[in-house]
């Protein structure tokens, strides 16, 4: 055999999809890539479908196959890095469980590695999910591509291929709350990013594990990670809002001192003033906040993710 590919997939309940993935992968492999040796990895977010014992029962039929189980849900960027840094290949493919990342990309991966690429990522060009969730994303990542500091891609989500020189500076990083995508942005340059674009496919099965809760946390994650922007806008905001009040305040002055007549006729703009005022502070604490948690989470400094278990691992792995 040649060089090898590592796949790695994570999973949360996913019990309708880690087999049919698993074949469609090895498939591709074999068919398509035959002069390749390979492993597939999955790595399970505590999932408590049954997704554990589909992956010991393909673990045990296929000694190319590995697992390994967290202890608890790490959140949907810990578990998957964590995942990358565990591969032997001389690449590394990343792709959801889900099936909206197409196996059939990854010979053209491949392809584009072999000409010297040693990061490879996916861009969706269109999606058959919601048109509506597509807009806003589209939305939200050229927001973040105008307020980052680093070169963000649209519409990457991480699947993608990845050299192993490229693991190995993940695993140098020593990030507690790691982002992918974020750190292909920052290095890419510098492993000679290409691109292929695909058709994002709908979820083969299951329920998306994506909510308003998880959307919010990768959009403050990018945020606060790789921006200065929320910080930058409660400032100007702030001190905008406070040359207006002193401009209103001076100008009442100026009238109570001319006519003699008092404030009681200001008294409801008084009040709404004081209710904006309010409101812009709490929407700045929060953003604070956001930036603050990141800190703590980053000095705490927990464990990326704890194992409870691996499959098909050697000793030297």
């Amino acid at each position: 055999m040649g060089k090898k590919i590592s796949v790695m997939i994570p999973c949360y309940n996913e019990v309708e999809n880690v087999v049919p993935i698993s074949e469609a992968v090895i498939k591709v492999l074999k068919e398509e890539l035959p002069g390749y040796d390979y492993e597939l990895l999955f790595i399970d977010n505590a999932s408590t479908d049954g997704t554990r014992d589909r992956l010991e029962a393909l673990c045990a039929g296929n000694k190319k196959i590995k697992a390994i189980f967290n202890v608890t849900n790490f959140g949907q960027f810990n578990s998957p890095f964590h995942g990358m840094c565990q591969t032997t290949g001389d690449c590394t493919v990343t792709m959801c469980c889900d099936f909206q990342d197409p196996p059939e990309i990854i010979p053209q991966f491949v392809r584009k590695w072999e000409e010297g690429h040693r990061i490879v990522s996916g861009i969706k060009t269109s999606s058959r999910e919601s048109p509506f969730l597509y807009a806003l994303r589209t939305v939200y990542y050229k927001l973040l591509k105008r307020m980052s500091q680093v070169q963000m891609l649209e519409h990457f989500t991480g699947f993608g291929l990845y050299d192993k020189t490229f693991i190995a500076l993940l695993k140098e990083l020593d990030d507690p709350i790691p982002l992918v995508r974020g750190i292909v942005a920052e290095y890419g340059a510098g492993f000679r990013l290409a691109t292929v674009e695909y058709e994002q496919s709908r979820r083969r099965a299951g329920k998306t594990h994506n909510n308003f809760s998880t959307l919010y946390d990768a959009a403050m994650l990018s945020i606060t990670s790789y921006t200065k922007f929320g910080l930058r806008i409660c400032t100007l905001i702030g001190m905008a809002c406070a040359g207006i009040s002193f401009f209103l305040g001076v100008l009442c002055l100026i009238q109570k001192l001319v006519s003699g007549s008092g404030f009681s006729s200001e008294i409801a703009p008084l009040l709404l003033g004081v209710f904006f005022i309010g409101g812009l502070q709490l929407f700045f604490m929060g953003v604070l906040g956001e930036y603050i948690m990141n800190i703590n989470t980053r000095v705490i400094h927990r464990p990326i993710v704890v194992e409870e278990k691996r499959l098909n691992f050697e000793e030297k792995d």
